[in-house]
């Protein structure tokens, strides 16, 4: 059931309720442990990314996407080498901390009503594409880092889902050979359990676009600070 739940909530955040697949984290660790349930969370992820990539392909800004990837990929070199010298605790408390200092940066400058001068900068978006590829590499947990570089550079709704699932759809099956063959915790097993969870993948998927026409711009940033909010405070708790 826990499995179920967390395919439903892969599928909404894909297509329309960013953030709340970073729900999925604690829940599957809890049911199958920290490190196996990386393997089982994967491919949802990258059928999940297909899903919305084909829907909001047209809306990606791609010129955040080429910001990010390059050091994405640093990212994904860093995690596998850090991996066994980091404890889990330690590694979750200090991107917590960060990302707790990035969400108040952002809040600040929306409550004076002034433009984040940081975004302007050439270490910014390479900075969340170092963390983005760290995280999802470490836990699948690069949701919360993505979400708050795309609010913080103020982009609309469908350009913030479908720059996300552009850049997930990469990294996420970039990182299946790493799954596989350096972590194995991706096997037949895995992927039969992944099978079953097809149907609620699909079907949060219909839901997450359903949500998305009637959630209005303001609100879904809104909602999806909160979540990302309630993301991190996950990660330090």
């Amino acid at each position: 059931m826990l499995l179920f739940f967390s395919a439903l909530l892969i599928g909404i955040s894909k297509t329309g309720i960013q953030g709340i697949g970073m729900l999925t984290v604690p829940i599957m660790a809890v049911a199958f442990g920290a490190k196996p349930s990386t393997g089982l969370i994967l491919p949802m992820l990258c059928f999940a990314d297909l899903i919305a990539v084909f829907y909001y392909r047209r809306v990606a800004e791609w010129r955040y996407i080429f910001k990010l990837l390059p050091s994405a990929l640093f990212g994904f070199g860093v995690a596998i080498l850090v991996d066994k010298m980091i404890p889990p605790e330690g590694f979750k408390l200090l991107l917590g901390i960060c990302l707790l200092f990035a969400i108040f940066v952002m809040l600040w400058f929306e409550w004076k009503g002034q433009q984040n001068t940081w975004t302007n900068h050439w270490w910014y978006g390479p900075l969340f594409g170092l963390l983005g590829g760290f995280t999802t590499m470490i836990g699948n947990a690069a949701g919360p880092v993505m979400a708050i570089y795309l609010l913080s550079v103020k982009m609309p709704k469908l350009s913030f889902i479908g720059t996300n699932a552009w850049f997930f759809l990469v990294v996420n099956y970039l990182k299946l050979p790493i799954q596989v063959w350096v972590w194995d915790n991706i096997t037949i097993s895995t992927l039969t359990l992944n099978l079953i969870a097809v149907p609620f993948i699909l079907i949060g998927g219909y839901l997450g676009v359903k949500l998305i026409k009637i959630l209005p711009e303001k609100q879904f940033r809104i909602f999806t600070t909160i979540v990302t909010c309630l993301s991190v405070l996950l990660l330090l708790f």
